[in-house]
């Protein structure tokens, strides 16, 4: 049995809530007032005062304006996992370089000792992280998030850990003496873990505040949560997030980003959380996937898009190619109608000879226009002008050949027509070396 000691150190936590919601996080900075006695451990001592808030100087060596930012290729640098564990506790301004170091709290270090302890002995390969936790919000200290489960257990206590391992992450079972709730919505992480890396503690903050300022404009309150999180991994690819939640499909996916700037979380919020598009520039990996698989992954992506891509060109081009066309045929039939009007003769004018007809034949996407000669009966037509009743003599206008009215718009129109049917010929081409 535990002594009284160790029970008046153990946790104090709110009761659970029956909502489970997207987390609401406090500001990344309330905790800057706390009182200095807060604290634990002098790692996190010299983190609060050495200032790491965005500055001039700090982004210049560390934030988004560092020498080495976006410099490194993304994509399949994720190491493989299949379960993300989220230990909510305290905020960034308290966490020791490591959450296993002996200076941290029982909970998260206990935590993290059992969960290297029984690695080997669970089916999913299981990656721990610390979020930030307020005891009487939504997120107390002790709750524990788990994706892709989408569930949240609350409560947990140095007592529960050997327990809550076993049961949960080895069996794949449930914890009994908590009841796990389900996760609605979008959940994002922001790696803050200011006294493991300057970089993570520079872009961190200044992430989720715009990550917050979005989310309001965007009115998505109760539909998205950002948090601060430890260490994930890749502190050169700072700003790292992760966003948790259900792709179009339904599955629930983690999809890891790398080289965020504040600029770039309106795209990830419309992009990426509304639509469910993944940011292909941005993105670093996903759960579930290994490092070549991610590569892939991104590559039939853009595949697609390209194939995407082809078949809009296409459409544009044939749809230019008959205006094109369409136009020289509007020429010539004005060009007829001038002649006829500059020699004075209203017959020639009421029923105009047309020098052919066009005739459309889209095979595949790709128009080809081709024009089909009609021959007229001269002798046919002069014959009935002459056996006209009280018809004078009348003048029937000789058609100009098409040599002879040939103008330099002429040579204009025609050389777009080539030139819009050659693209429209590769285009084609392209499109079915990617079927």
């Amino acid at each position: 049995m535990a002594s009284n000691r160790d029970r008046d150190e153990a946790l104090t936590f709110t009761n659970p809530s029956s909502s489970s919601s997207p987390i609401a996080v406090s500001d990344p900075f309330d905790s800057i007032l706390a009182d200095h006695t807060s604290r634990i451990g002098s790692a996190s001592g010299s983190f609060q005062n050495e200032g790491l808030l965005s500055d001039s100087t700090n982004d210049a060596e560390f934030g988004f304006s560092r020498p080495d930012f976006r410099t490194s290729q993304l994509a399949g640098t994720v190491e493989f996992y299949q379960r993300h564990v989220f230990l909510c506790y305290k905020n960034p301004q308290v966490w020791p370089a490591r959450i296993e170091a002996s200076e941290f709290d029982r909970v998260p270090r206990l935590l993290s000792a059992a969960v290297m302890t029984r690695k080997a002995d669970m089916k999913k390969e299981t990656r721990l992280t610390i979020c930030e936790g307020h005891d009487g919000t939504e997120t107390s200290n002790g709750d524990v998030l788990i994706f892709p489960d989408m569930i949240r257990y609350r409560r947990l206590t140095h007592f529960d850990v050997d327990t809550f391992v076993e049961e949960v992450l080895v069996r794949d079972g449930e914890w009994l003496p908590g009841t796990p709730e389900t996760l609605k919505g979008s959940y994002v992480f922001v790696c803050s873990h200011g006294s493991r890396d300057r970089r993570c503690g520079v872009c961190g903050p200044a992430l989720i505040s715009r990550f917050k300022e979005g989310i309001e404009l965007h009115g998505l309150q109760s539909k998205v949560s950002v948090s601060p999180c430890s260490h994930i991994g890749g502190h050169k690819y700072a700003g790292n997030i992760i966003v948790f939640g259900s792709n179009l499909n339904g599955e629930v996916t983690g999809h890891w980003y790398g080289y965020v700037s504040p600029e770039d979380v309106p795209v990830l919020l419309e992009q990426h959380i509304v639509k469910g598009e993944i940011v292909d520039w941005l993105w670093r990996g996903q759960m579930g996937l290994s490092e070549e698989e991610q590569k892939k992954s991104q590559e039939l992506r853009l595949q697609l898009n390209g194939k995407i891509n082809v078949v809009q060109n296409i459409e544009e081009l044939t749809q230019t190619f008959k205006n094109e066309t369409l136009t020289v045929a509007r020429r010539s039939q004005v060009e007829v109608m001038a002649c006829c009007t500059k020699n004075g003769d209203s017959y020639c004018c009421q029923n105009p000879v047309l020098p052919g007809k066009l005739d459309y034949n889209l095979d595949g996407n790709v128009g080809a226009a081709k024009v089909t000669a009609q021959n007229e009966n001269n002798d046919k037509l002069n014959s009935g002008i002459r056996s006209g009743e009280g018809a004078g003599t009348r003048k029937v206008c000789a058609m100009p050949t098409w040599f002879e009215s040939w103008e330099r718009e002429d040579t204009f129109a025609a050389l777009a027509v080539v030139c819009a049917a050659a693209s429209v010929a590769i285009a084609y081409s392209c499109y079915k070396q990617l079927r």
